[in-house]
């Protein structure tokens, strides 16, 4: 973690200083705003925390509960959730709090007695092989609290208008604030009050019967499956031997997912509840909990549990749907509405995705806002979030059936018992949230050079390796670094040359030092030199070898109000006492160097040789505006909006 740039800092150092609209935010909801978001689902209070990065946009969070959600629906936390927490500041803080998964056992009918249950199968997590970051269980509340921190601690100060309804809206043609929202106060000292607000940009987070979607005319497609699972938070005492390990159990008189819970004593299971007939209109919604536990106890035996206490339970059926568009776009009309998570595709709660697809759409979004609300980018940018997003949900349903179905199998049914262990773990890359790849676009290049760093595929996440800080021989991974502060990220991997000699990266260095460089034309005037890229150079030499008086001075830049110079920007490959990594290797990136562009949201953009200087130039030529072309007033903006 890095402060102090901005003077000395004796207190909580997470707490960013005031900038823009943070500074004397007003506590009633505005009457116009530059976006807003409603609902403090994951979506939406991961978006407020990104969009706390930009305080020259004015964000407003609407939410119609009084106050925080206390009792999460989901817990799921997947690698690539945990990958993000980290980008936020808080990945450490829920580990330590979560349940850790680290086996999953599978249970099938006994042979010898199909009555009763037998383990068949122990299996490693799989998050144990895909990501330096774990498999997590923990109460989505928490989630949501750790993100409301980050957007409190951020620049903007963004906190949630709790109370606050959303009845409808209407886009208009014409105007700065072009979207009409209506609301309701339903809390507080305004309750029953209905007023009209604008927005430029609307965010709908508000979960499967979204009125946001409604509003904008998109539509889910998809139908219900006709199967019911009842579910259910509980503390019991048990003498099945695998009550704190994950499990999935099948039996003659059904199904059950366990999924041990935070905290130690706390479980939560889903049962099998069976077919739903065409004509039972909902009815098995109204099955109760003790019908619920009895069916588990009859699914387990010859265990049995005792249920001491419910913390929460409820029962569901099964839905497969993705809403046809994700904003309220069209070809001719870039689009002022986005629609995240349930409200645009829903499934089932036991594949564990609900929450971290969710709040990767918001991550989506959030960055692509702050850009073109700042005058860093065209408004055009904003059109890659359905293209982007869309297919991801799809993918996702054509998983969660597949899943849902091995899951609610009969005995039967299933012709080898260890199919469903195989699928957990052959599907692993999916499901840990790694599979996402976005196509060729106008923030993803094409994979002409991908041979140059074949360990970051164009359009996948950045996947993060350890390296050495040059400046104190310290191991740490490259990725951990990249906040999500709205930045880009640029890392230079040096071809073979020591620091100060003849290279194609002592050019490169030099070039994007220059005034033709991207990173000159895009900062706004007064703005840190890396306000708007972070650029990274990672030598091939070992640390020691590394004289960082050699080391060009564009990845020692000075910044902050007291010029300070950042010595986090050196790196060097391993092996080292402290880690046995060489990135080159690990990473398959090319001994001649190579350029890799990751976006704000983590995703690697571009890869490219380092003599490509034209090519890289014509690559965020088509993401940002140069600051000649904004207004005094725009430039303005974007030197406070963006970090320092």
């Amino acid at each position: 973690m890095q402060f102090h740039h901005h003077g000395y800092v004796s207190g909580e150092p997470r707490v960013q200083p005031a900038a823009g609209t943070g500074i004397d935010r007003p506590a009633e909801l505005p009457d116009e705003m530059d976006v807003l978001i409603v609902g403090s689902g994951p979506a939406g209070m991961l978006l407020a925390a990104q969009m706390s990065q930009f305080p020259q946009v004015t964000t407003r969070l609407i939410e119609r509960r009084n106050g925080r959600l206390e009792l999460g629906q989901a817990d799921g936390i997947q690698p690539r959730s945990v990958e993000t927490f980290q980008a936020f500041g808080f990945a450490e803080r829920i580990i330590a709090e979560a349940y850790n998964i680290a086996y999953m056992n599978f249970w099938g009918p006994d042979p010898e007695n199909p009555r009763n249950i037998v383990r068949t199968t122990r299996t490693e997590d799989y998050g144990f092989k895909i990501s330096e970051f774990p498999h997590l269980i923990v109460n989505q509340a928490r989630v949501l609290d750790y993100f409301a921190e980050a957007a409190a601690f951020g620049p903007a100060r963004i906190t949630p208008d709790y109370g606050v309804e959303f009845l409808g809206l209407t886009v208009h043609d014409e105007g700065e604030h072009p979207v009409e929202v209506r609301v309701r106060h339903v809390a507080g000292a305004r309750e029953g009050e209905e007023r009209t607000i604008r927005a430029k940009y609307v965010v709908g987070c508000d979960g499967a019967r979204s009125r946001v979607r409604d509003a904008i005319g998109r539509k889910h497609v998809g139908r219900f499956a006709a199967h019911a699972w009842g579910v259910m938070d509980i503390m019991v005492n048990t003498d099945f031997p695998d009550w704190r390990t994950k499990c999935a159990i099948n039996s003659a008189a059904g199904n059950i997912l366990l999924i041990p819970r935070e905290g130690g004593y706390l479980c939560r299971v889903y049962v099998d509840l069976g077919e739903v007939p065409e004509d039972d209109n909902r009815r098995v919604r109204q099955t109760p909990v003790e019908e619920i536990i009895r069916r588990a106890n009859e699914i387990l035996h010859p265990y049995s549990i005792d249920v001491k206490s419910v913390a929460w339970h409820s029962v569901y059926e099964v839905g497969h749907r993705v809403t046809d568009r994700f904003d309220d776009g069209d070809e001719g009309r870039s689009p002022r509405v986005f629609l995240t998570g349930d409200a645009c595709h829903t499934h089932s709660a036991k594949a564990g995705q609900g929450m971290n697809v969710s709040m990767q759409d918001g991550f989506n979004i959030g960055w692509k806002l702050g850009q073109v609300l700042t005058g860093l980018s065209p408004e055009s940018l904003l059109k890659t979030y359905s293209a982007e997003r869309q297919p991801v949900a799809q993918q996702l349903i054509d998983f969660d059936r597949e899943w849902s179905s091995l899951m609610a199998r009969k005995p039967d049914e299933i012709t080898d018992p260890q199919d469903l262990a195989n699928y957990y773990l052959g599907t692993a890359e999916f499901p840990s949230g790694f599979m996402t790849q976005y196509g060729p676009s106008q923030i993803v290049a094409d994979a002409a050079h991908q041979a140059l760093a074949e360990g970051f595929p164009l359009g996948k996440r950045f996947k993060s390796a350890e390296v050495v800080r040059v400046c104190d021989g310290n191991a740490i991974h490259l990725g951990h670094h990249a906040k999500a502060d709205g930045r880009w990220r640029v890392y230079a991997f040096a071809d073979a040359a020591a620091p100060g000699e003849a290279s194609a990266l002592t050019d490169w260095a030099a070039w994007i030092a220059s005034p033709e460089s991207p990173v000159h034309k895009y900062t706004p005037q007064g703005a840190d030199i890396d306000a708007v890229f972070d650029v990274k150079v990672i030598y091939q030499q070992k640390f020691e070898d590394v004289d960082l008086g050699r080391v060009p001075e564009v990845f020692l830049p000075k910044t902050g109000p007291l010029g300070l110079t950042d010595w986090e920007k050196v790196y060097a490959s391993g092996p080292s006492a402290w880690t046995d990594v060489d990135i080159f290797e690990e990473r398959g990136i090319s001994r001649d160097g190579a350029v890799v562009v990751v976006r704000p949201d983590q995703y690697v953009a571009a890869v490219l040789p380092l003599t490509a200087t034209a090519e890289l130039a014509d690559f965020f030529a088509g993401v940002f505006v140069p600051v000649a072309a904004s207004s005094a007033s725009t430039d303005e903006q974007r030197s406070e909006a963006v970090p320092a």
